[in-house]
């Protein structure tokens, strides 16, 4: 890996992350395709964009800032979630399954922002 940031436990777990958001909401309904699956993927997705594009050639306290741009998405996709379990589209095992990932993934970066001078 050539990319600092492609070494970063948080980075990799968000790609992981953003990935199977995106294959999660394929099973949302067609009417949500311009409203809830297309916010869904694109908060899943900042997650790790935002960490990537924090780590290149940038201050600490701006890289801090874009911590906290990746710590709101995560936040945005656990609301989604929420959404899509209020509207039936996910089943209890699968929304307890994402909550869980978010829940450790933010705890991670959090902890990781923390350390950053």
């Amino acid at each position: 890996m050539k990319f600092k940031f492609e070494n970063l436990i948080i980075w990799q777990k968000a790609m992981d992350y953003g990935e199977n958001i995106f294959e999660l909401s394929n099973h949302f309904p067609k009417d949500e395709t311009y409203n809830l699956t297309s916010q869904i993927r694109r908060a899943g997705d900042s997650i790790a964009l935002n960490i990537s594009e924090g780590s290149i050639g940038q201050s600490n306290p701006e890289f801090k800032r874009f911590m906290g741009m990746a710590i709101r998405s995560l936040a945005e996709v656990v609301t989604c979630l929420h959404k899509a379990r209020r509207r039936n589209y996910l089943s209890v095992n699968e929304f307890e399954e994402h909550y869980d990932f978010a829940y450790n993934l933010m705890n991670m970066m959090v902890s990781f922002k923390s350390k950053i001078k």
